[in-house]
C-alpha cells in the first residue's frame, strides 16, 4: 500500500476498481486531475497499481494502493473501509473491472468458464454497488463498466453478455433506490467494433462527475467513437444527459 502526502482535506473521493490498467488507470488519472483523492483498487499487481499512485503523487495528486479481490464480500468490505480510513468518506464509486471474458458459444461453453465469468462481472458488481449503497456520500455518484456492446452478432459473446447483462440492470434499479439521496449510478457499454482508448472512455466518467452531469442517472451509456466527444451528448439526450446512444 502506497499512502498519499499530507493535504488539506479539500478533495472529493472515489474508489476505482481495477485501476492498475486499462479504462480503470486512465479514469484514476483523470479524476486526480479534478482533485479527486484516488483509491486505486487492484489485485494481483501491485507494483503497477503503485506505479498508478506514484503518476498520481508525482502530479501532486492524493492517493493509495488498496489491494482486494471484488468478487469476494469481505475483500470488498476492507475495500471500502480502508477507504474510509485514509480519506474519511468516498464520494465516488467506478467500477472498471471487466471480469473473465471467454468467448465460447453457449452450447460448448464449461460451467467452471460460466461460473468464473458470473464471479468476476454480475456478482462483483453486486458487492461493489451494495458496498457503494452503504457508504458513498449523498450527491455522489456510481459509474460501472457494463459489458461490451455487440454490434456485429457472434454467438462466442453471448455467454459474456449474459453475465454482464445483470450489471446494466442493477445500474437501473440501484439509480431509483439511491435517487432520494441524489446519488447518481450509470453504466457504460463499450463497442468491441469500434473500440475506444481508455482516456476517451475517461473522459466520459469525468463528466458523468461533473456538475453537468448531474441530471443523468439510470443510463446505460453505449460509448464508441461515433459519439463524437463529450460535446456531442447532451445534445443527444435532450440536454438532460449525455451519450453516443443510450439503451
Amino acid at each position: 500500500m502506497v499512502f498519499p502526502p499530507s493535504s488539506s482535506g479539500n478533495f472529493r473521493v472515489a474508489i476505482v476498481t481495477g485501476a492498475s490498467r486499462g479504462i480503470g488507470r486512465a479514469a484514476a488519472l483523470r479524476l486526480a486531475r479534478l482533485r479527486y483523492a484516488i483509491v486505486v483498487n487492484y489485485v494481483h499487481d501491485q507494483q503497477t497499481a503503485e506505479a498508478v499512485v506514484d503518476t498520481i503523487l508525482d502530479d501532486r495528486g492524493t492517493a493509495v494502493a488498496i489491494r482486494a479481490d471484488v468478487a469476494d464480500d469481505l475483500d470488498v468490505e476492507r475495500l471500502f473501509a480502508a477507504a474510509i480510513d485514509a480519506f474519511g468518506a468516498v464520494d465516488a464509486v467506478i467500477h472498471a473491472v471487466r471480469g473473465h471474458l471467454a468467448l465460447v458459444p453457449v452450447a460448448e461453453i464449461p460451467l467452471d468458464d460460466l461460473d468464473t465469468m458470473l464471479r468476476t462481472t454480475s456478482r462483483a458488481a453486486f458487492l461493489v454497488n451494495r458496498e457503494a449503497a452503504r457508504h458513498v456520500r449523498n450527491g455522489g455518484a456510481i459509474v460501472n463498466l457494463t459489458g461490451p456492446l455487440r454490434v456485429s452478432p457472434s454467438p462466442s459473446y453471448t455467454a459474456y453478455a449474459t453475465a454482464t447483462a445483470a450489471i446494466q440492470e442493477l445500474t437501473r434499479m440501484l439509480a431509483l433506490d439511491l435517487l432520494e439521496r441524489e446519488i447518481t449510478v450509470n453504466g457504460l457499454s463499450l463497442d468491441v467494433d469500434r473500440p475506444c482508448s481508455p482516456e476517451w472512455v475517461a473522459d466520459f466518467i469525468a463528466y458523468l462527475l461533473s456538475a453537468a452531469g448531474r441530471g443523468i442517472t439510470g443510463q446505460v451509456i453505449h460509448v464508441d467513437y461515433s459519439s463524437q466527444g463529450i460535446d456531442s451528448i447532451a445534445t443527444s439526450q435532450g440536454g438532460n444527459g449525455r451519450s453516443g446512444r443510450r439503451t
